[in-house]
């Protein structure tokens, strides 16, 4: 008698591990923590010199925090649960927080006010503003000139006409120099007809040196990503022309709705693309042969913690267990498509077992939830200060109604996340550096000098519940316990 088909449901099933189930095992090794290098790629087109990526939640990522991981290295990924025009002006504000070469440049006529020239410099935070007609630089001014004018003035009557300039294919080097002998802080780049073409300033030269390892883009600007719902492809064009790389930001990417609503997106955005959340090699497998173009892939279903997905649905794929799926779908393919593993990471152990498994990078919510940059807000609780922290698919969240359709909330009815508060820490590069340090060690135990070299190298191996209890600090009265806990 043949076997009953429910039975077989459950009779070989995977063990769908997480990161307290596993250990990464000490190996021979030839390289120290500090000569670990953790450059990787985020996606096919863009790279990072730290693999920490800032997660698409409201708690979390907006302007500021891009701009501060950007320029440790990493990529921050602006969340969607705003407006297109909200989203697309935190977009403008990190590709213009620097650059070697201002090719967006904000200018200002003649003949408007010295009114409208304060507000424009106030609005866009910046100190100065060259003056064309059409596109031919006449003069520049700046908050000097505004300060104490009339604001019924035109910004003819008190602009410097004499203005210091440079051919538009200007270096760097070339740059300083014109800079320092003219004692200027703006050096307006026009070409042989003297049309604006773009403004260096002395402020990105000098950030430049301050973060030497930023993640950049090709013009010198910081790297950002957006989030954007597979079914607003409108959103995604106008990010697409400012961010660049768009992420797919559905919980159940697996779906033939959201495929070809994505294969839209692919075909008609100049970004790169992330797709996910996915957590199966068939999830991985059905990407690869019937969408073309994806740049990344953004894996784990469930595993946060503020994600409630699994305890409400019982479906869910933990991080550990997705990127293992999805590196063996990707390998088998001969694909080089990046996968950014997301959810439970709670420090640079977890992130070392991820990488282990085939990630490139590890996107994180909670850990940069706690920092000064994100938008959450800072509170005390028993003389301690803690930061707002939210899943996308906690009710508070889902009540703005912007990424509503992250869990298909219309359809399904119930909250998917959680709301609460965690440890304020400070700055977020104290993040990054105890991340990028632990890190760095976790992959000298194992032998490897780069983040590939610990894909082939890494062994790891399953750690009982007692296992896991004797790893942490045990037997000692801690400062943050009662004698009764010891």
């Amino acid at each position: 008698m043949s076997e009953p088909g429910f039975r077989s449901k459950f009779k070989d099933t995977d063990v769908a591990v997480t990161f307290r189930d596993l250990i990464l095992l000490p190996g021979w090794t030839e390289v120290e923590p500090n000569q670990v290098e953790l450059s990787t790629q985020v996606t096919l087109n863009h790279s990072l010199n730290m693999p920490f990526v800032a997660s698409p939640m409201d708690t979390v990522t907006e302007s500021e925090m891009a701009i501060a991981v950007a320029r440790l290295g990493a990529l921050g990924v602006l969340h969607r649960n705003c407006t297109a025009e909200e989203e697309v002006e935190m977009a403008k504000k990190v590709k213009r927080a620097e650059s070697l070469v201002i090719k967006d440049v904000i200018t200002i006529r003649p003949t408007e006010t010295v009114e409208y020239a304060t507000e424009l410099m106030q609005r866009h935070n910046i100190s100065g503003l060259p003056v064309v007609e059409g596109e031919t630089l006449v003069g520049i001014v700046t908050g000097r000139d505004v300060r104490f004018a009339d604001s019924s003035l035109l910004t003819k009557d008190v602009m410097t006409k004499k203005v210091i300039t440079a051919p538009d294919d200007t270096n760097i080097e070339s740059a300083k120099e014109i800079l320092h002998k003219h004692r200027v802080e703006k050096l307006p780049l026009i070409d042989k007809e003297g049309r604006l073409k773009g403004l260096m300033t002395i402020k990105d030269i000098l950030l430049r040196g301050r973060f030497p390892n930023a993640a950049r883009d090709e013009n010198g600007q910081l790297l950002c990503g957006a989030a954007v719902s597979p079914f607003d492809l409108k959103r995604a064009k106008k990010l697409s022309e400012i961010a660049d790389i768009l992420v797919i930001d559905v919980s159940h990417f697996h779906n033939a709705n959201v495929f070809s609503a994505t294969k839209k997106i692919l075909e008609e955005v100049d970004a790169d693309v992330v797709v996910g959340s996915i957590g199966t090699y068939k999830a991985a497998e059905d990407a690869i042969t019937k969408l073309e173009g994806i740049a990344g892939f953004r894996v784990g279903i469930g595993s946060g913690s503020i994600c409630t997905t699994m305890e409400s649905t019982k479906a869910g794929s933990p991080t550990v267990y997705a990127t293992a799926q999805v590196a063996d779908a990707v390998r088998t393919y001969g694909s080089k498509i990046p996968i950014i593993a997301d959810g439970g990471i709670r420090g640079p152990g977890d992130a070392a077992v991820a990488m282990s498994l085939g990630a490139s990078t590890v996107m994180m919510g909670n850990l940069f939830a706690r920092c000064k940059e994100a938008p959450g807000t800072l509170i005390t609780i028993g003389g301690r200060y803690y930061k707002q922290y939210r899943g996308m698919g906690s009710p508070s969240a889902m009540a703005k109604r912007f990424s509503m359709d992250r869990y298909a909330q219309p359809s399904k009815g119930l909250p998917e996340g959680v709301e609460g508060w965690v440890p304020y820490k400070g700055e977020v590069g104290v993040v990054i550096q105890e991340m990028s340090a632990g890190l760095q060690a976790s992959m000298g135990y194992a032998g490897a000098k780069t983040i590939p070299e610990l894909w082939e190298k890494a062994h790891l191996a399953a750690i009982t519940h007692s296992g896991a209890e004797e790893a942490r600090p045990h037997d000692v009265l801690l400062p943050s316990d009662s004698p009764e806990r010891v």
